[in-house]
């Protein structure tokens, strides 16, 4: 099932953005566009560990671009002006280096070449992949952007000093975009890889953007890259608001579902995200959508659904670029003013090491915090397990403020508010600050941090955390994997982000302010 949230009338929320403040960017009303992406119920590769003929590795991803061309006209049909596959969607994964090679081809670099696969099919060789995209765009009349491995002689030109491979031979995870006529007009190689070992990191980090009539420029990255800052907030920070983001995204609760995580990226940097996601219920990959800082178009498949693909499209607003007013950033700093973006009261929050008499601590004497395993880091708890507080919690100097009221006196769910400041170092290495609330797995406090889809209890809340970054990206997941959008997000001059949220729809699965600390990634 899809659903759409949308803001109370027309953007009242105060939106996170990489900057000093937050502001609302103006939208045209007219300016908006029509998007639409592919969840794709892969074929695979039975074997994908055994070399095959470049015949073979045709006819196994003839099988998923037959699909990807029903698709393609549908979406056309809907009035889709840009469609995005998922990652890996064509050929598959987990090959080693050499078992992928019947499945690569050479992807010119559209910088320095034009060149349309559709109508030029014979200026380069064994590039049919390439060629039944172009055409699919063409024939379609749509921007087209899918992910298909890429096969580059060393020495790159683009980066002539590097290191060859041991096999002098550069492979891509690759992002190919089409125009509507069917021309080649961006390339980007995946930076950040995720157990790829078919695959090379490129030399350079590579910053790919291309234009559009309807909407202006978009910025690719796949996957992975999400959780950090190149390319993907060099994206954002260059100004680019709309993202194509192919993955093959395996979902983790309680902070790491790929609906949450994705519409809160959206939503922390202030972007639009078209996430196409692989459907595979054995490698939990599902969950794609249309993610805007206003409202959600998404599918996320439940116990029991048909595995199967699904095609979303969605009318979505353009958004310009953002307009940072100096008085404005001046009012925030000072604490005052009654404009959107000023800062909420205290709330007797205790400023990390510098807490006074006015904190938590001197209203309530003891909290009895407890240590659990969220996600393989270590997070400090504190039960919520009365019908109404006002709590913090912190790990090391970095605190979570929350207060709460539970809707129903009686709920039996056990919940606690989490805090995490440090070093993430499974399946990746990636610095933290986290403020969640989550529903535990069970009634016993050593279940806190378990996974969850379910859950029955609602609390009207407001949670705090005063951060030592600015990239913040907020999520609220309720039962059943429904998304809802915060009633308001507010970011003060020194790192304070504050989510407010009541009348929850569904009971509360995760509540979370997820900061990233990518400057501290290398320490």
């Amino acid at each position: 099932m899809a659903h759409m949230k949308e803001m109370r009338e027309k953007m009242l929320l105060v939106i996170t953005v990489f900057a000093s403040i937050y502001v609302v960017s103006a939208v045209a009303v007219d300016a908006s566009y029509v998007a639409a992406v592919y969840e794709h119920k892969i074929i695979l590769n039975p074997d994908p560990r055994t070399p095959v003929s470049r015949h073979e590795a045709l006819q196994h991803m003839k099988k998923n671009l037959d699909i990807y061309e029903e698709q393609a006209a549908r979406a056309a049909q809907q009035g889709a002006q840009i469609l995005v596959f998922p990652e890996d969607g064509i050929h598959g994964f987990n090959f080693t280096r050499s078992s992928i090679a019947g499945y690569l081809e050479t992807i010119p670099n559209p910088q320095e070449e034009s060149w349309n696969p559709c109508t030029e099919s014979e200026r380069h060789n064994n590039t049919e992949v390439l060629q039944r995209l172009s055409c699919m765009a063409h024939r379609n009349n749509l921007y087209l952007v899918a992910n298909m491995p890429d096969l580059q002689p060393c020495p790159l030109k683009t980066s002539p000093t590097s290191t060859c491979p041991p096999d002098g031979r550069w492979q891509f995870n690759t992002n190919v975009a089409f125009r509507s006529d069917g021309l080649l007009i961006a390339r980007y190689h995946k930076q950040n890889l995720f157990f790829e070992e078919s695959f090379d990191t490129p030399p350079e980090v590579e910053v790919i953007t291309f234009d559009t009539p309807f909407a202006g420029k978009f910025g690719l990255f796949i996957c992975f890259d999400i959780l950090f800052h190149d390319p993907a907030v060099e994206l954002v920070e260059m100004g680019v608001r709309q993202l194509i983001f192919p993955t093959a995204w395996m979902n983790t609760l309680p902070l790491l579902d790929s609906v949450q995580f994705h519409s809160a990226f959206s939503l922390g940097a202030n972007v639009t995200l078209l996430a196409a996601n692989l459907r595979n219920d054995r490698l939990i990959m599902k969950g794609s959508g249309i993610y805007t800082p206003f409202s959600a178009t998404y599918h996320h498949a439940w116990k029991g659904d048909p595995e199967e693909g699904r095609l979303l499209v969605a009318r979505v607003p353009v958004l310009e670029p953002l307009e940072v007013k100096q008085s404005a950033a001046k009012e925030v700093e000072a604490g005052g003013g009654d404009s959107a973006s000023s800062v909420a009261t205290d709330s007797g929050r205790c400023h990390q090491d510098s807490c006074d008499d006015h904190s938590p601590d001197s209203v309530h004497p003891s909290y009895p915090t407890f240590i659990s395993s969220m996600m393989y880091d270590t997070f400090t708890f504190f039960l919520l397990n009365v019908t109404q507080g006002d709590v913090k919690v912190c790990n090391g100097t970095f605190c979570c403020h929350l207060q709460y009221r539970w809707l129903l006196q009686d709920h039996k769910e056990l919940y606690a508010l989490g805090a995490f400041a440090g070093l993430h170092t499974v399946d990746g290495r990636y610095a933290l600050q986290v403020c969640a609330v989550v529903r535990c797995g069970g009634l016993d406090q050593s279940s806190c941090g378990q996974e969850v889809e379910e859950a029955e209890s609602k609390m009207d809340f407001l949670l705090e955390g005063n951060f030592d970054t600015k990239y913040v990206y907020p999520s609220i997941l309720t039962s059943r994997m429904v998304l809802e959008q915060p009633e308001s997000l507010e970011k003060a001059a020194d790192g304070r982000v504050t989510m407010k949220h009541s009348n929850m729809k569904s009971g509360l699965v995760t509540a979370c302010l997820y900061g990233r600390m990518y400057h501290l990634d290398n320490e």
